[in-house]
């Protein structure tokens, strides 16, 4: 019997990602990525401080501190950023870059893979916006029928 070494093992492993098995880890990525506070946090990253997301998503990418990320995720505890910025530097979509000032600044910036992630959660941002009304209007709808 061959032996494989860990690189190989995982090589295969990489072929038979499936995220619809129920083991599969590309499963738990999509159940992070899929959140919202994960979406607004890379939209916010990249955008330069408007509401709307427009031209500026081809712009450079900017850091911003907590503070800046707080105010711009109206409605988001500080709680649940703490842990969608913990969880995002983990999975390597952003860095967080402390400063030995006073108080001590700590910044966050989308890395490369996070940058990759952006693309499409700019496009999935957009869409909703997009398309709010016409969902809107389907609800209602609906709603109406079933009643």
């Amino acid at each position: 019997m061959a032996t494989t070494t860990a690189a190989q093992q995982r090589a295969q492993a990489k072929v038979e990602y499936d995220a619809f098995l129920a083991q599969c880890p590309s499963r738990r990525l999509l159940d992070r990525i899929a959140d919202k506070w994960v979406t607004l946090v890379l939209a916010a990253l990249r955008s330069d401080g408007s509401h709307r997301f427009g031209a500026d998503c081809a712009g450079e990418p900017r850091s911003m501190r907590y503070s800046e990320l707080s105010r711009r995720l109206a409605g988001v505890s500080q709680k649940m950023l703490t842990q969608t910025l913990r969880a995002l530097e983990r999975d390597g979509l952003i860095t967080r870059t402390v400063v030995p000032t006073v108080p001590v600044t700590v910044s966050y910036e989308l890395t490369d893979l996070g940058l990759s992630l952006h693309q499409l959660m700019h496009g999935l941002k957009s869409w909703a916006e997009t398309h709010m009304d016409d969902v809107l209007a389907n609800r209602a709808a609906y709603d109406g029928h079933a009643a």
